[in-house]
């Protein structure tokens, strides 16, 4: 092995789920030449492990089985029983605990400049929690600058430098003319992007005849148009109702942006992708009314993507009206957290199908960041946390409850979002072939939730105290451990970027759907030129 300069990088790693386990040192070594793992010395980057995963029930989207699987060079080569292994090969016993792919986020903001400040978590840290929570892949959403979508990813493209898993890109669209049209060619074609995000409220408000246009781009691309649905104008006028009635504290940002204001804009979103006849990703469904918008698409044979968020599953709202700014402060994000009802009626949904899978919204913020909304709440940076917990919470509200399947679970938390973003089966699967990112869960374990113990960099969480069944003991990434008895062991620079090919499975049939549209129009109608 070829050896070379490098400087060590100390992490503090708290185990997340106890707060008696002990403090955590785990020594991330960052070389000029490749990348050293462990206590050994820096070495190259390459992914040589040999594992074997013994015993487990191995469970993908659509069934499960009890197995052995075995990884080598970063991909899963076998699954099967009594798999027969040479000694150079690390066993990990998985008896009576389930053998999973690991989580996909897709939803996430790390290292992200808003409202004046940036998110305490960037993408080694932010990915390290991912990590110990049992999700090995995220899709960050690039910002442009100033509306250049080609600055805005080589900014991303440099914050993501020192990523200690596998992620991805969505790409914001903040503004819109000829360039930005022409530049959402290349991050398709060139830069492995297949999906836009489109604001239908802040400063990057899209109205609907721009909506239509990045519509009609992304569904020549082959895209995934996605939106933020609130109605941005009503928002505004809400707001300032607030603040004439008083009411400057957090409790604000949730009368200011009521649910009626999420659905009508899911629903018009819905609407003019329907007129465009184009796949529609509404993000975080956090109301019922929103649901029902996406529901009644459909079931009408629409095809429209709903995502539920974690917190939205598992929380409510009362906590913004906590009398401890503090406290309320860290639950503010848009759409907001419903009052109680709306999370039962959103795991219902996720459920049956009308939601079909669930991200975070993780966009962490300091308690310090957060007061800068203190005497205003639209100042307050909008955001919670969430990369480490999903999975966690996902078990525990749904599958602990009845109301999925482990085999549904995969789907929601992985699955799913890797067939929507066309990288199905290379992740979201445990299969020969496949990537080696892979969780083995223990339903029979217990999880307690803290700041105090959590990996993210933010001093809240928003599910302080939470404790509950189904926790992720072993977590595999590019066929590394990165996390085993609580102890976290990354590496700097590791992560890869995975590029994202346009025509997902939602595209299937559109054109078919186009031809036939055209064929009903019984037009234009030939007509004789008559006198006048």
């Amino acid at each position: 092995m070829m050896t070379v300069d490098c400087h060590v990088l100390i992490v503090s790693v708290i185990a997340f789920f106890s707060a008696s386990s002990p403090l955590i040192f785990a020594t991330a070594q960052v070389c000029d030449a490749g990348i050293g793992y462990g206590e050994s010395g820096c070495g190259t980057a390459s992914s040589s492990s040999k594992i074997l995963i013994a015993g487990g029930t191995v469970v993908n989207a659509f069934h499960q089985e009890v197995a052995d699987v075995y990884v080598e060079d970063g991909i899963i080569v076998a699954v099967r029983p009594y798999i027969k292994v040479g000694d150079d090969v690390t066993i990990v016993d998985a008896t009576g605990k389930f053998v999973m792919p690991g989580g996909i986020d897709p939803h996430t903001h790390l290292a992200s400049d808003l409202m004046g400040t940036e998110t305490v978590d960037d993408f080694f840290y932010g990915q390290a929690a991912a990590l110990a929570g049992g999700t090995t892949m995220h899709i960050d959403f690039v910002i442009p600058v100033d509306g250049n979508l080609t600055a805005g990813l080589e900014v991303y493209e440099k914050k993501a430098k020192n990523a200690c898993m596998d992620y991805g890109f969505h790409m914001a669209i903040t503004k819109w003319n000829e360039e930005v049209s022409r530049e959402m060619e290349i991050m398709v074609k060139e830069k492995g992007i297949n999906s836009f995000k489109f604001f239908m409220a802040y400063s990057w408000m899209f109205h609907d005849e721009l909506l239509l246009e990045g519509f009609k781009r992304c569904k020549l691309l082959g895209a995934l148009a996605m939106v933020h649905a609130e109605n941005g104008d009503a928002v505004v006028e809400g707001q300032r109702r607030m603040i004439e009635l008083g009411i400057t504290g957090p409790e604000g940002h949730d009368l200011s942006r009521p649910a009626v204001l999420e659905a009508e804009a899911t629903g018009r979103a819905i609407r003019l992708a329907n007129f465009m006849n184009t796949p529609l990703y509404v993000v975080h469904v956090m109301s019922i009314e929103a649901m029902e918008e996406v529901a009644s698409a459909r079931q009408s044979g629409q095809r429209v993507v709903g995502e539920a968020i974690a917190s939205g599953l598992a929380l409510n709202n009362s906590k913004l009206w906590d009398p401890d700014f503090r406290t309320a402060a860290k639950y503010v994000m848009s759409p907001p957290i419903r009052e109680a009802g709306h999370d039962k009626a959103l795991q219902a949904a996720l459920s049956n199908g009308v939601l079909q899978l669930v991200g975070t919204d993780h966009c962490g913020f300091s308690s310090t960041q957060k007061a800068l909304g203190i005497n205003d709440f639209r100042e307050i940076p909008n955001g919670v946390n969430g990369i480490e917990e999903r999975m966690h919470m996902v078990w525990n509200t749904m599958v602990e409850s009845g109301q999925i399947s482990p085999s549904d679970y995969v789907r929601v938390t992985s699955t799913e979002c890797a067939k929507i973003f066309n990288i199905y089966p290379r992740k979201g699967a445990i299969l020969p072939g496949s990537d080696a990112d892979i969780i083995i869960l223990n339903p029979n374990a217990s999880f307690e939730i803290s700041a105090a113990t959590h990996h993210s960099r933010s001093d809240n969480n928003i599910y302080e105290g939470v404790i509950g069944k189904g926790k992720v003991e072993v977590t595999i990434a590019g066929g590394r451990i990165v996390w085993e008895s609580e102890e976290l062991k990354v590496v700097p620079g590791s992560g890869k970027y995975i590029e994202m090919p346009p025509y997902s499975y939602l595209f299937g049939g559109i054109d078919k759907a186009d031809a036939r549209y055209l064929s009903s129009l019984k037009a234009p109608v030939q007509r004789f030129k008559s006198s006048v």
